[in-house]
């Protein structure tokens, strides 16, 4: 940390203190967390066959179910994301914050399972899914839930006899990430969607003949400050944050901010979010 960042998160940290010393507090643990925003993009390009004109995409990130998010905030946020009425469901990791000391059961499996994608519904891993002997026990629960794991590998999504490619690779913290597995023996030509947890995998993503990259894992920060921005995020997350970054001429990266909180259970300033990509396809 170079002395400008020390001095900018100290000074943000004071702040921080203050707001919520003096009424801010309550806002931040109890009314912003339960918000939602949802984050409308249209992606554009001549890759995306006409077949795909319109093509509804839903990501949700970052659950964190079990650490001041719970059950009946999560069938909420299915009836939301099912009010959407997507083509394709994505999640993109950490959907419990201690898959080893968290209580599985049928209820929360049953409103997962009940999310409707009549193109799909599937997911990747992330650094707290692979935490706490959580490995196994997720891939079992979201099987279960007709959710199709995507680690090192890709699938084509077929609708009206074109296709795209849907592409995930494994969390890069506790997992091992393998771009070159995901998209082994993929058509290049074909408009390609890579599933990431962490947004920071871009700067090798970029290289490959991947269009777009949808990510999660940095919450956005969590407490942004006006004038200071985010306070803190974790590694993997530190160049890219939030929203639609242009990465390249050919290659788009988004964050979404993710559902629930973790090591602290504050938001302020960032909202949890989903995100609803709709494609479009463009003629040259």
């Amino acid at each position: 940390m170079n002395r400008r960042t020390f001095i900018k998160r100290m000074i943000g940290s004071g702040l921080l203190l203050i707001g919520l010393g003096s009424g801010s507090y309550y806002y931040a643990r109890h009314i912003e967390p339960n918000r939602l925003h949802i984050q409308h993009e249209t992606i554009t390009s001549h890759k995306i066959p006409p077949a795909f004109n319109q093509f509804k995409i839903v990501q949700f990130s970052d659950t964190h179910i079990g650490f001041h998010y719970t059950t009946e905030q999560f069938s909420k946020l299915i009836d939301k994301i099912n009010q959407l009425q997507p083509d394709l469901i994505v999640f993109t990791g950490d959907f419990v914050d201690r898959p080893h000391q968290f209580h599985w059961n049928n209820e929360l499996n049953g409103l997962l399972k009940s999310l409707v994608a009549p193109y799909g519904k599937y997911w990747i891993y992330g650094n707290h899914d692979h935490g706490g002997y959580g490995t196994d026990i997720l891939k079992k629960f979201m099987k279960d839930a007709d959710f199709h794991l995507l680690q090192n590998t890709h699938t084509r999504i077929n609708h009206n006899q074109e296709e795209i490619i849907l592409a995930g690779i494994d969390d890069a913290i506790l997992g091992k990430p393998d771009i070159d597995g995901a998209l082994k023996n993929n058509d290049s030509n074909l408009f390609t969607i890579l599933l990431a947890h962490e947004p920071d995998l871009a700067k090798y993503a970029k290289h490959y003949s991947v269009d777009v990259q949808l990510s999660g894992h940095s919450h956005g920060g969590q407490v942004r400050l006006p004038f200071f921005g985010h306070l803190y995020t974790p590694i993997y997350a530190k160049k890219y944050t939030e929203g639609r970054y242009q990465v390249t001429d050919d290659f788009t990266l988004f964050v979404n901010r993710g559902i629930g909180t973790t090591r602290l259970p504050f938001r302020f300033l960032c909202t949890p979010e989903i995100h609803v990509y709709q494609l479009k396809h463009k003629t040259i």
